[in-house]
């Protein structure tokens, strides 16, 4: 007989806490960028980046797509505390088999891996990051844990207690002079503590996991490792995918002041997808089917409609006042980098609703299927850059990503589309509304003109986010019953102390 399961919060209260979650480490994350960038310039800063950029590639073997994979089979046993007990089990054992050795590697062929992108001055910072790959990847593998089982709550403490150890570490040790190293460690001192803390929630709120119970789960360790086999191929590939413009230009343009004049544009873009990536962490585990249950395609549906009409709401500020957004944010010396936020502005639009559909191929169990779509975006992004980085330099980067991300979101949605028999014609015009209401948003920022000061910086942004709202409105983007749905959501009271 099946034990009890591990309780699940409804979707709009794991997406309430997954956006907060998402949002206050993304805020510390901004702050130790903005940090970084004003304190190391572009050269150190672009050392850490590119430490930061390995240490991403290196992740997939340490890994061996183990986390991507796991919370599939942890969200169809969610109804049986014992089962997913030994799911945990296996699936981190197999983890550490795999992390152990990489970050050792990673560790001890710091100095050769730096020498080929000639920046010695990387090489402690990138020891430093091997360290972190270790612990932050068990820290993932358990905040991906409680996405599939519907409890996010207890992630926004994890997270937010994370980084504040992380987020201090790098500032104490930067100040003090560490410089592109201190920053690497202070990382691996923040996933470090982190882990510790995520492991002392899961031994409290499912168990301590159990390896080789698989009488219990129902689940053989190969049957996760064939799984995981697809999704360490994608997750491979799309880490190189994502980690590719830095590489190149590092390898192509040389040394570290290049990346960090791109790097940093990059982590804006990124960040301004992180309240999309909350919805998506509470919306895509709902379509795992287990003994009962069939994906909730409806909720998907609302959910990649706001997805979309949320990133266009960023789509103006970073047409018309990329140049004054860097430099005010990060100072004179990232003139430069305004022009790669520019350039992303495609990419800003397409990020949300791509982690939303690639996250619901993974709960589908159709990742095998994301494989050639990984591998056409990397050599879509490789090939541009390669030709077109020593013509134009970073900002080449930038359109490699939007040329990638021009492949990789089509192909999901057509994957959900044979899975969930999902329109795409609606999806398609969610996309063209978000344009061109982001479209009339610039009208009110370029009557403001090219350099404003801070104050009309500020007011200007807001002023186009409300014109950029009443013209989706008024396209048919937003119905009534989404704007009283959001305020709803809105409105609950969220038990912050004691989640049920």
């Amino acid at each position: 007989m099946a034990s009890e399961g591990v309780a699940a919060d409804s979707v709009s209260r794991n997406a309430a806490f997954a956006v907060v979650t998402r949002l206050s480490t993304a805020a510390i994350t901004a702050f130790v960028a903005l940090f970084l960038g004003r304190q190391l310039g572009p050269q150190v800063y672009g050392y850490f980046a590119l430490a930061v950029s390995i240490g991403a590639v290196s992740t997939f073997l340490a890994d061996v797509g183990i986390t991507s994979a796991t919370p599939r089979f942890l969200a169809e046993r969610r109804h049986d505390r014992a089962a997913v007990t030994a799911v945990l089990g296996d699936a981190m054992r197999l983890k550490a088999f795999a992390a152990i050795p990489v970050s050792a590697l990673l560790f001890a062929l710091a100095g050769p891996i730096t020498d080929v992108f000639d920046t010695p001055g990387a090489e402690w910072a990138l020891r430093g990051i091997s360290i972190a790959v270790l612990a932050q990847g068990f820290f993932l593998f358990v905040l991906a844990t409680f996405e599939a089982l519907g409890r996010i709550s207890f992630n926004l403490r994890v997270v937010g207690i994370e980084s504040l150890v992380e987020g201090s570490s790098i500032v104490v040790l930067v100040l003090l002079g560490a410089g592109a190293t201190g920053a690497a460690f202070g990382r691996a001192i923040g996933y470090t503590v982190g882990l510790g803390i995520a492991l002392g929630y899961v031994w409290r709120v499912i168990g301590r996991p159990r390896p080789g119970a698989g009488e219990i789960s129902g689940l053989r360790v190969r049957e996760i490792l064939a799984y995981s086999g697809a999704l360490l191929i994608v997750d491979g590939l799309f880490r190189a995918f994502a980690q590719i413009d830095v590489l190149l230009i590092g390898l192509i343009l040389g040394g570290g002041r290049a990346i960090g004049l791109f790097d940093l544009p990059m982590q804006l873009a990124w960040f301004l997808h992180y309240p999309a990536g909350a919805v998506s962490t509470a919306v895509a585990p709902r379509l795992a089917r287990g003994p009962g249950s069939e994906p909730a395609i409806e909720t998907f549906k609302d959910a990649m409609r706001w997805i979309t009409a949320l990133q266009g709401i960023f789509l103006a500020p970073v047409i018309v006042w990329a140049e004054p957004i860097m430099t005010t944010l990060l100072g004179p010396k990232y003139k430069e980098s305004g022009d790669v936020l520019q350039a992303l502005a495609p990419f800003v639009l397409v990020s949300g609703p791509a982690l939303l559909a690639s996250l619901a191929v993974n709960y589908l169990g159709s990742a095998r299927r994301r494989v050639p779509l990984a591998v056409a975006a990397l050599g879509v992004n490789a090939v541009w850059d390669v030709i077109f980085l020593p013509k134009w330099g970073i900002v080449a980067g930038a359109i490699g990503t939007d040329l990638a991300y021009a492949v990789w979101v089509p192909g999901h949605l057509l994957i959900l589309r044979d899975q969930l028999n999902l329109p795409l014609r609606p999806v398609a015009l969610d996309f063209v509304r978000a344009a061109l209401a982001a479209g009339v948003a610039c009208l009110p920022l370029l009557a403001l003109g090219a350099d404003p000061g801070l104050a009309v910086l500020v007011l200007g942004c807001g002023l186009a986010c409300l014109v950029y709202a009443v013209a989706l409105r008024l396209m048919g983007g937003l119905s009534a019953a989404d704007i009283d749905r959001m305020r709803e959501i809105a409105g609950r009271r969220i038990a912050w102390v004691n989640p049920r």
